[in-house]
């Protein structure tokens, strides 16, 4: 039994009944097809020929009603009305992906999505896989510094090809993305646990004593039980993981803007995460380097010493052929690669500066030349006199050891090299830091809390914050009191203090007669009003005299 409609397009019902004297289908011959509710509705509708010129049609079958079927049929016959008559080049696409829809038993396309990529010239049958666009974003990010695409980089083979790359890109949903960051949170646990175990065994080594028979076996037996177990690993903080969101998330919004996918749904932006949280710098305190001594873990990340302390450092590494740049990493903030990079052209003794144009990169062990991490990076530092006095001996130095070095010499034009002249190596130079740092026997740093050091001094000496953000080459000041809101906290309670000490108060014998007179008057009133004066008159206690 079948119905052809004036637009185009047939509806169908039939049923699997057989004859049970031919023991073949009845078809449209079924008796029962009398009612309405027997037998399942079918729709079939011409398409465009293939290009080889061969027929083809949409055909779809198991509707419940012929309701269903019609409504079903309408959706075709819109898709199919899409493309103009004179467009036959979208009336084939639009035919190739009904055909492939049919084929695959997969849902109708929405009817304005296939619209927007008609108008925006995209492919129809998009079964492109999270992973293939993944590798295609990244490599249309051009303006991107090494870093930055590093970054990227990594996101992208590291945690999201792994787990979301064999997805098709339309297909993607907000619960693949949760199973994914359940899977690195299920990974942090079993990580945590192997190192605890490797921590564990390494320490229960170093008790066991060298001498004796037994205590040789021991450690043998151990040393092979440690060998089996994985080696340290880190796992996914929740920082990272909201880095790796945010890659996923950008490179979905560029996907939308090319209208691969519909507009106005990004998954990424519908994942929920533990919320991140950055280390806050904290300065070597006495209490923390007993704490330190004690225990070997440090109160925070980011650490930054006292001014006796950067005192002592500088005061060691005094007349060290890099004395001035450990300077400048000290007093004015700048990046590491962007300590390592300056050229003699940057710098200017008369007008006491240095322009920071360049930084030193390091790609895994590699060392390139680059732009500073930002364009704000991008200034010019003013320097101190004794700083300046100091990269002026460095010239002197430099002249000397390429006397000493003759034609092996490395001509780089900068102002800190190696002794042959060749570039500095950034990671070297941590590895350095550290060791100078031990000798001069102070609480560990790392090097770039050389840097947050430096911000912390500056705004210590009342610099206005502003400067500080421009000399640090921050985009904004915000960035600048996000990071340093600990130092600006201590130094609002200092400038509490220093207001509280401008106002003139009474001397403390009179402020004790005051307090006993409020004492006085309470004892009468019946009431007890706590002493609430910085003074030991004892009110508080309800303590009064004659």
């Amino acid at each position: 039994m079948s119905t052809k409609s004036p637009q185009g397009g047939t509806v169908t019902r039939r049923c699997s009944c057989r004859n049970p004297e031919t023991g073949k289908t009845w078809g449209t011959a079924c008796p029962k097809l009398s009612s309405r509710r027997h037998g399942n509705w079918s729709i079939r509708h011409e398409l465009a020929n293939r290009s080889d010129g061969t027929r083809r049609e949409f055909r779809r079958s198991g509707f419940a009603s012929s309701t269903d079927a019609a409504q079903e049929l309408a959706k075709v016959r819109a898709l199919l009305a899409l493309p103009g008559a004179d467009d036959p080049e979208d009336r084939l696409a639009v035919s190739e992906m009904l055909e492939e829809c049919a084929a695959g038993k997969d849902p109708l396309p929405d009817y304005d999505t296939t619209r927007e990529r008609l108008r925006a010239g995209q492919p129809l049958n998009a079964r492109t896989l999270v992973g293939d666009w993944l590798d295609e974003w990244l490599g249309g990010k051009k303006s991107l510094r090494v870093g930055g695409y590093k970054r990227y980089e990594v996101d992208v083979r590291v945690h999201l090809k792994p787990h979301l790359g064999d997805i098709r890109l339309d297909k993607l949903a907000v619960r693949d993305l949760n199973r994914m960051f359940d899977a690195f949170n299920e990974r942090n646990m079993e990580i945590q646990e192997q190192n605890a175990q490797r921590r564990s065994a390494l320490t229960e080594l170093d008790e066991i004593p060298w001498k004796g028979r037994e205590n040789r076996a021991r450690r043998k037996a151990l040393k092979a039980a440690i060998a089996e177990m994985p080696p340290f690993r880190r796992v996914t903080s929740v920082n990272t993981q909201h880095h790796i969101r945010d890659t996923l998330r950008a490179a979905l919004n560029v996907a939308i803007g090319q209208r691969i996918l519909p507009s106005g749904y990004n998954a990424a932006e519908h994942v929920e995460l533990l919320p991140g949280t950055k280390p806050k710098a904290l300065l070597w305190t006495d209490e923390r380097i007993t704490e330190w001594n004690r225990t070997g873990l440090r109160p925070s990340p980011v650490m930054v010493w006292t001014p006796e302390q950067l005192g002592t450092f500088l005061d060691h590494i005094l007349g060290h052929r890099l004395e001035a740049m450990w300077r400048l990493l000290a007093f004015r903030g700048v990046r590491r690669g962007e300590g390592c990079a300056p050229r003699w052209t940057d710098f200017s003794a008369k007008n006491r500066s240095l322009a920071i144009a360049t930084q030193l990169v390091q790609d895994g062990w590699d060392v390139h030349e680059g732009l500073p991490k930002t364009n704000s990076g991008v200034r010019i530092v003013a320097l101190d006199t004794e700083t300046v006095e100091n990269i002026e001996a460095r010239r002197l130095i430099q002249e000397a050891e390429k006397t000493q070095w003759g034609t092996a010499w490395q001509e780089t034009g900068r102002i800190f090299t190696q002794e042959d002249g060749s570039l500095l190596h950034p990671g070297r130079i941590s590895d350095l830091f550290d060791r100078l740092v031990a000798e001069a026997g102070l609480p560990p740093i790392r090097l770039h809390d050389l840097r947050h050091g430096a911000a912390t001094l500056m705004l210590a000496a009342d610099v206005d914050i502003k400067v500080v953000s421009e000399t640090l080459g921050h985009s904004d000041t915000r960035i600048t009191r996000d990071i340093y809101q600990s130092v600006l906290d201590d130094l609002a309670r200092k400038a509490a203090e220093a207001v509280v000490k401008l106002v003139p108060r009474a001397p403390q014998a009179i402020r004790s007669v005051i307090a006993q007179r409020v004492a006085r008057s309470a004892e009468a009133t019946g009431d007890s009003p706590g002493c609430t004066c910085t003074c030991s008159c004892g009110a508080a206690q309800g303590v009064s005299s004659a």
